[in-house]
This record gives structure tokens, sequence and C-alpha cells, in this order.
């Protein structure tokens, strides 16, 4: 049976001033590295045959702290953009409380919380599943067909993407789904890949 684990990465800088990171490569703030050692602790004594992130530094730091700590020496991970975050387009390294005042709290919302209304030249959700799962049934899915277990540390909406996939829920109710960072997310599949059971690590 199969195992998938998928983890946001831990908290980063501009997580913690609330600004939109998007695609800039911002780095994981203090707390970010603790909660990466805290996956570490926690996936500590699993056996993963590989390991995915995106290229984004919060993500692939995420990743190395985690496996450190784990003692996964053998474990290296493919780096694609296909597993990015969701780009933001012009909000991004805006506040999101300026960005309220700027475009008004309803727009701001409908963005954030919308599946397919991008913001002004951002992705969006729609979009960022549609550049995530390719990469998942050509890298990843054959993988777990296989009977391997896999680690993918990502971003909020790039694992968001995958999350719907694997639970078969719609665009409303992806949206209202929250990841938090640094906790780490089991799926056991069977050799079908449906999920036969998922918890928080």
């Amino acid at each position: 049976m199969p195992q998938l684990v998928l983890v946001r990465h831990g908290e980063s800088e501009w997580n913690k001033e609330n600004r939109f990171t998007g695609w800039i490569d911002i780095a994981l703030s203090p707390k970010g590295e603790e909660e990466a050692r805290q996956v570490g602790e926690k996936i500590k004594g699993m056996h993963f045959d590989k390991a995915f992130t995106s290229v984004l530094q919060r993500a692939t730091k995420t990743f190395e702290i985690a496996a450190q700590t784990a003692g996964f020496k053998h474990l290296i991970a493919e780096k694609d953009e296909a597993l990015n975050e969701r780009m933001y387009g012009e909000l991004q390294g805006l506040n999101k409380d300026e960005c309220r005042e700027k475009f008004g709290a309803e727009q701001v919302h409908i963005w954030r919380r919308s599946f397919d209304v991008p913001p002004p030249r951002g992705e969006s959700l729609k979009d960022t599943a549609d550049r995530v799962l390719p990469y998942y049934f050509k890298r990843i899915e054959p993988m777990l067909k296989e009977g391997k277990n896999i680690l993918i540390v990502a971003h909020g909406n790039s694992l968001r993407a995958l999350i719907m996939f694997l639970e078969k829920l719609t665009g409303d109710q992806i949206v209202k789904v929250e990841i938090p960072t640094g906790v780490p997310i089991l799926y056991e599949l069977d050799k079908n890949l449906n999920v036969v059971n998922k918890k928080e690590l």
C-alpha cells in the first residue's frame, strides 16, 4: 500500500509579514526552520523512495532540514517549478491588508478564495492545478503505482491542487481547505491510488 506525504513548507519571512508571496523566492523565518525540524521528527522512522519539491527555497530548505532531522541521507529531492506556489501577479509582495485597502476586501477575497478567478497578471487555483497535475501524472503517479512511498514538500496552493484530485473535491470545496505550514499529511493509497486513509502527523 503506497504512502504519499504532503508537507507545506515552514513559515516564510513573508508569511510572517502577511504578504502575498507567490513565486518570489523568500527564505524561511526562524519559526519556519523550527517547523521544518518538527516535520523531520514526525516523519522519522518512515521510509520514502523519492521526494519532490518546488524550486523555491522555502520548500527546498524545509525538505533539507526535515530530511536531515529524520536522518534520510539517501533521499534527494527532485525540484520542479510545476510544484511552485500559485503566482499572485500584481499582488506579490503586497501586504494582504494593504491589498484590501487598494482593491477592496470583497475583490481580494474573490482572488484568494475562488477557484478560477486570477488576480491581475497572476494565476487562479485552476491555473495552478493545470500545471501541477500533469507533472504529478508524469513523474509521481507512476512511482505510487509501483508501490513506492513519496514525500512532496511544496506550497499551500500547489498542494491544494493535489488534494483536490486525490480527495475528488470540487472547486468550491477545495478553496475552503486550509493547509497549515509544517504539518505532514499522510495519505495511504490502495493499488488503484484511491485514498484509504488520511491523517495529519
